[in-house]
């Protein structure tokens, strides 16, 4: 199966020839894959060089001129390290572009901590405006890029990762869709977590909601799903652990209720490995899963055990 990122490339290359408002602004990463839609549209395809500071200012001019700017570089040189251009030249200026990260949390072990980014979601919520995509595979990674370049002039933030679940599900860059019913409290898995998160539930008297769409927050969902299922809520996120927390307490702030956020932990890994041990070492694979919802949701280990 191709990747998420696999699938950007032609995405992209196939609006740039659909649409005259849609650029694609560069830092090198990726630069190869975008070599003949350069060809095709040299005005258009722009390569800055290792300069991530100049690749969020040059997207930010193209939009102020009109264009609808797709910018693409790994998470930590996206968002993390021109964090101050992202906050200025994007949002105090009031224009909009598509910001379409890669390597996630930890998905290139090798390159190492200023190759991850697991607080780059928690990072965007400190602005204001920003929609945020955390696809699960690589056909709602299609579905949701092209929702976003879509939308108008607005701030987009595109999160692709190597992970991915085994199917994509129909959705629309809004709403969470609920993929299990229960009673005794809800399960938000945002994006590639579903799978893990679906085995970590089995036989738990829970109901599972399924996130691609974090920003705005689907707090109507989250209100139904509490009010037929309890308000024992489970956030498991594949970036920083608590990031959405706020959120999900601000949904619920009328009822009584309590929220775990799992995720991705703010203990350094100074070990390589691979994407399997780094994804175990925070407890994000199904069997730790699985005992931690377990043992936090109302009633979820007797209904386990029935």
């Amino acid at each position: 199966m191709d990747t998420m990122r696999d699938r950007f490339v032609p995405v992209v290359s196939r609006l740039l020839d659909e649409d005259p408002r849609v650029a694609v602004v560069l830092a090198v990463i990726g630069g190869d894959a975008f070599a003949e839609a350069h060809r095709r549209h040299p005005d258009r395809v722009v390569d800055v060089g290792i300069r991530e500071q100049l690749l969020v200012g040059a997207a930010a001019g193209l939009a102020l001129t009109g264009f609808r700017p797709v910018v693409h570089t790994f998470a930590s040189f996206l968002v993390e390290r021109p964090f101050e251009q992202v906050k200025l030249d994007l949002g105090h200026q009031d224009v909009g572009a598509v910001l379409v990260s890669a390597a996630a949390s930890f998905d290139w072990p090798a390159g190492g901590y200023t190759h991850m980014a697991p607080g780059d979601v928690a990072l965007l919520d400190t602005l204001d405006g920003w929609t945020v995509h955390v696809p699960g595979h690589p056909d709602e990674a299609e579905a949701l890029l092209r929702h976003a370049v879509a939308a108008g002039d607005d701030k987009v933030y595109v999160r692709l990762s190597v992970q991915s679940n085994g199917r994509g599900l129909p959705v629309d860059g809004q709403r969470f869709l609920a993929v299990r019913e229960g009673r005794s409290g809800v399960v938000v898995a945002v994006g590639p977590v579903l799978d893990a998160v679906l085995a970590a539930t089995e036989g738990l008297d829970v109901t599972v909601l399924y996130a691609t769409t974090v920003r705005p927050f689907d707090a109507a969902a989250l209100r139904r799903a509490a009010g037929a299922a309890g308000t024992d809520v489970v956030l498991v996120e594949p970036y920083l652990a608590g990031t959405s927390t706020a959120a999900a307490n601000d949904a619920l702030s009328d009822v009584p209720h309590r929220v775990l956020g799992l995720g991705v932990g703010r203990r350094e890994l100074r070990r390589y490995g691979r994407v399997e041990e780094h994804v175990a070492a925070h407890g994000l694979d199904a069997r730790s899963l699985r005992e931690r919802i377990a043992g936090f949701v109302g009633g979820g280990v007797a209904a386990a055990r029935r």
